[in-house]
This record gives C-alpha cells, structure tokens and sequence, in this order.
C-alpha cells in the first residue's frame, strides 16, 4: 500500500472514530438516542459514514434552495434525516423522534469541526493566487508552475 492510500485510510479510521464518538456522546446526552452494545455503534456509525458519503451530497443537491436560504443550517437538518434513517435500519439504535435526531446529529457535526484538523484530508494543500496585475501581458508566462503547485491565475 502506498503512503498516500494509508494516509487516506488513516483519515478515514480517524473519521469513523471521531463520528463514533459524536454518536456516543448523542446517545449519553440526548433522551431519545440509545444503542444496546459497542457493535450496534459501530454499525451505525459505518452507516452513518456510507450514508454520509452517498446520500448527502444528492441530498444537498436536490435540497439547493433550501441550504441556500437558511444560510447552511439546511445542512444539519439533512443530517438529521440520515441520523433518523439509520435510526430506522439498525437494529439496537434507537432514535425516538426528528429533534432527538437533529441534536445526535448535532453531536456528531460538533466532535467533527472540533476534530477536524486532527483528522487531516486537506493536510498540506494550500492554494496559491497569482496574479498578473502590473508586471505587463506576458508576466503568467514568467514562472514555470510545477505539477504540486494549486495555483490560481487571476
């Protein structure tokens, strides 16, 4: 396996473990969430990563006007629903109503952005903005941008 593939599953493991434990924090403070065993959470919480990989994206796009207009907070309501889905699939994961889900799935979002940089995925990508302003036409032409380089030309 190359260095970039185990990095990649690196991320993904660090992923799961921060969503589970999201899951379990939902599940200790929010009345409606349970799960009887760590096997059950783990499920749910592989779940939770295929929906979130899949479904969320074409949810997003079909739900466009909506996200738009709540300014991104249509987002966690989207995230409520794949909670409460697999709330419905998984067998020992209890979701009892629609606010029981959005508050897990709060939890979930929270231990997320919190984790976020430990996790990594954009770890060393930077975009780089060139600009051509005042230096004459051919000035993009000057320095040669190698194959690692993000750059934008404005």
């Amino acid at each position: 396996m190359s260095r970039e593939g185990s990095e990649g599953f690196a991320s993904i493991l660090k992923r799961w473990l921060v969503s589970g434990l999201g899951v379990w924090l939902g599940s200790y403070f929010v009345d409606g969430i349970g799960y009887e065993d760590n096997a059950t959470l783990a499920v749910v919480v592989l779940l939770l990563g295929l929906f979130t990989a899949i479904l969320k994206p074409l949810l997003v796009l079909l739900a466009l006007p909506f996200v738009v207009l709540t300014l991104g907070i249509g987002i966690l309501f989207i995230n409520a629903l794949l909670y409460l889905l697999v709330g419905q699939l998984v067998g020992g994961f209890e979701v009892a109503s629609f606010g029981a889900a959005f508050w897990g799935a709060l939890w979930v979002t929270f231990m997320n952005l919190l984790f976020a940089s430990w996790i990594g995925g954009s770890k060393g990508r930077r975009v780089r903005v060139h600009t051509s302003r005042g230096r004459g036409s051919n000035s993009g032409a000057a320095r040669r941008v190698k194959p690692k380089d993000d750059v934008i030309d404005i």
